[in-house]
């Protein structure tokens, strides 16, 4: 009896759909690796709401504690007043402030402990006013140097030492000037000066 060969077929489509289901033998069975991405530039937006302006009040602070060491360091431009007045006159507008100023019986010493008490020791304003203030009180404080220099060391009305004595006091006064200029303006625009001889001494005193 002749035997009759069995031939076994799939359909059409399970063909397919085999053939959809095993792997290409050139292409790799596992997804490729993912390269790292850079950071995200910076956008004006996010550099816009990272900034923070300083508030008014602190700058409205800091600048007016730099006219303390300004009145106190005015004495020192006499000499200069003398023999140029022109300079004196950017400093007329003044004149009323500093008249009540020295009409008030110990106003300096009530103006320093003031600032000193009720902006740099109150932890409830910001290390920008304090700062400032620090600032402002360690130079006016440095002021005090060359009057008691010149109380123990009298320089007499003539000769040598009172031209060195009118030159320190000249030198001393533009010093004072620059730094009140220096740190009003910086104050007004909410920066934070750096006033040489003084900033790191007051930095150390927050710290």
């Amino acid at each position: 009896m002749a035997s009759i060969p069995l031939r076994l077929s799939l359909p059409l489509h399970h063909h397919r759909s085999t053939a959809l289901l095993l792997p290409h033998p050139l292409k790799p069975t596992f997804p490729p690796p993912r390269l790292p991405q850079p950071p995200p530039r910076p956008t004006a937006t996010t550099t816009k709401c990272s900034y923070t302006p300083t508030p008014a009040t602190d700058r409205l602070i800091s600048a007016a504690a730099y006219f303390l060491p300004l009145f106190n360091g005015l004495q020192y431009g006499r000499f200069l007043f003398t023999k140029y007045p022109v300079l004196a006159a950017p400093f007329e507008p003044l004149l009323p402030l500093l008249s009540l100023y020295h009409s008030v019986p110990y106003a300096s010493f009530v103006t320093f402990f003031g600032f000193y008490l009720g902006i740099v020791r109150n932890p409830s304003l910001s290390r920008y006013a304090r700062l400032n203030a620090l600032q402002a009180l360690v130079l006016d404080v440095l002021l005090v140097v060359p009057v008691l220099l010149q109380r123990i060391i009298s320089p007499g009305r003539s000769g040598i030492a009172l031209k060195l004595t009118a030159w320190a006091y000249s030198g001393l006064f533009v010093f004072v000037v620059g730094c009140f200029v220096y740190g009003l303006v910086a104050s007004v625009l909410g920066k934070t000066p750096y006033l040489p001889f003084v900033a790191e001494a007051a930095a150390r005193q927050l710290d």
